[in-house]
């Protein structure tokens, strides 16, 4: 029996919830960047800088990393405890999940706020 011991929410719904508000959140960001995109056909590299010198699209660019953090936890966690039976091999394919996202998050605010 799998409990709820690494998954990222405290219930299923809870889960469920998380997983539909950062889908909408991932939809919106994808939208921005492709109508920007459509809206700047000669895009230069001043323009794309200025594009992210904006603090709200930083804001929603860090919020958008956090949701995919958040999103693939869930999905993985969910396909891990599904198919991965073995705990040992589960929690091993977890950790090394969880680590990955740890340092693309990590990775991804130093590209976004330039640390």
């Amino acid at each position: 029996m799998v409990t709820a011991v690494t998954s990222f929410g405290r219930s299923g719904l809870y889960d469920w919830m998380m997983q539909r508000i950062t889908a909408v959140v991932l939809a919106a960001y994808t939208l921005l960047i492709v109508g920007y995109l459509i809206t700047t056909p000669d895009l230069t590299y001043a323009q794309w800088s200025g594009f992210f010198g904006h603090t709200w699209v930083r804001v929603f660019s860090l919020l958008t990393l956090l949701s995919i953090g958040a999103h693939s936890w869930i999905g993985l966690w969910q396909v891990s405890t599904d198919y991965i039976k073995q705990t040992g091999l589960r929690f091993v394919f977890q950790a090394v999940c969880g680590t990955l996202m740890f340092v693309y998050v990590v990775w991804g605010i130093q590209v976004i706020w330039g640390l």
